[in-house]
């Protein structure tokens, strides 16, 4: 229980203290490509001699390579040799930049011929599979020199350690799990890549990333089929090719007419005909989120009025209605949805600050009669 409490405060520290809360000075969709592992890392093993961190690298780097030709997007490398990099390097990077998204690109492996493609953000659902996954990866901490100083309390032979992990990502978790299945889809419709699905786990290295984060496993190198396809010119290149599609197109819906809208999923609720009364807290419907600053007047916002703009970063958030009235809030998101914004979603605040809304709900309203 110490150790959860100090790795909690750990994570509130670094995310008040995280250098990359500077703002970007161009307007470039900034992305930060991972090659996992590599130097003295080589990665997961295999008896059929291919290097995970070679294959990795090789993916990225023809990812990188095609994101470039788009003007509008910024490639920043964690490593484009063969080199080692210790896990809060790589995050510091993509934290220093400010960077849209991080995309780290591995291979899995396994004492069976287990095969397919998945992809993980960080979370808790702490399956056997999926916490077995996360610790081989966040093991290679212990090849660092510090990794005492660098990693104080965290283990990742223990569950328990992974639960401060979320709270650098929670805000970011429905952009990264949009991201993921963007990824898991093009490799399933395209490639016909068996799909393992969106999967969450504690990876420290999307832990300390405070943007949009997502780690692909393209496949089991353990599995001589899938290992042959890695590491061939083909494989990689297709790999890279669904990748960068996924996140063109992930680009592509935060970007409609200039302005950006976010895919979530919210708590269903039943007995919305029933006021729920959270007298402690705020909802309002966020509808979009753009960098540029817009009036908020109804001709920018389809005819929709009491609509407010709140900076968040280096972007204006836009939000419709405001109330402590749960049922109502609904019914507002069903209105902004009437109005074409359709990837609209409800948001919480508590003294103006941000709080998970799943927590708020389970707080329970104050039921009054509905008129």
């Amino acid at each position: 229980m110490q150790t959860t409490i100090k790795y909690l405060l750990l994570s509130f520290i670094f995310l008040l203290t995280c250098p990359g809360f500077s703002q970007n000075i161009n307007d470039k969709f900034v992305v930060v490509l991972d090659a996992g592992h590599g130097g003295k890392d080589p990665g997961r093993p295999t008896k059929y001699g291919y290097k995970e961190k070679d294959i990795a690298l090789s993916i990225i780097l023809k990812l990188g390579k095609q994101l470039e030709k788009h003007k509008d997007i910024e490639v920043i490398y964690t490593r484009k040799s063969d080199v080692f990099l210790e896990l809060h390097e790589r995050a510091a990077i993509a934290n220093k930049a400010d960077a849209d998204l991080f995309v780290s690109v591995h291979c899995n492996a396994h004492h069976t011929q287990a095969y397919g493609s998945e992809t993980y953000v960080l979370g808790l659902h702490v399956e056997n599979a999926n916490f077995n996954v996360a610790k081989q990866e966040n093991e290679v901490i212990f090849l660092e020199d510090d990794y005492e100083k660098n990693y104080e309390g965290f283990d990742p032979n223990s569950p328990e350690s992974l639960i401060g992990l979320t709270l650098m990502q929670e805000d970011y978790l429905d952009q990264s799990i949009m991201l993921a299945s963007l990824v898991q889809n093009k490799f399933t419709d395209k490639l016909k890549r068996k799909n393992r699905g969106v999967k969450q786990a504690g990876f420290w290295v999307l832990h300390n990333t405070y943007m949009p984060s997502i780690l692909v496993e393209t496949g089991f190198i353990t599995n001589k089929k899938e290992g042959d396809y890695l590491n061939s010119n083909k494989g990689k290149a297709q790999m890279a090719n669904s990748i960068f599609e996924a996140i063109v197109e992930y680009k592509s819906n935060l970007n409609v007419n200039e302005t950006d809208y976010i895919v979530t999923t919210e708590p269903k609720n039943e007995n919305l005909n029933t006021d729920q009364v959270y007298p402690d807290y705020t909802f309002k419907v966020q509808i979009a989120a753009s960098s540029r600053k817009l009036d908020t007047a109804p001709y920018n916002f389809n005819g929709l009025e009491e609509i407010s703009r709140q900076k968040n970063g280096k972007r204006y958030h836009y939000y419709y209605g405001e109330t402590s009235n749960y049922s109502k809030i609904v019914r507002q998101k069903s209105i902004a949805k009437e109005k074409g914004f359709n990837s609209c979603f409800v948001v919480a605040y508590k003294n103006g600050e941000r709080v998970p809304l799943n927590k708020v709900l389970k707080t329970g309203p104050k039921k009054t009669s509905s008129n």
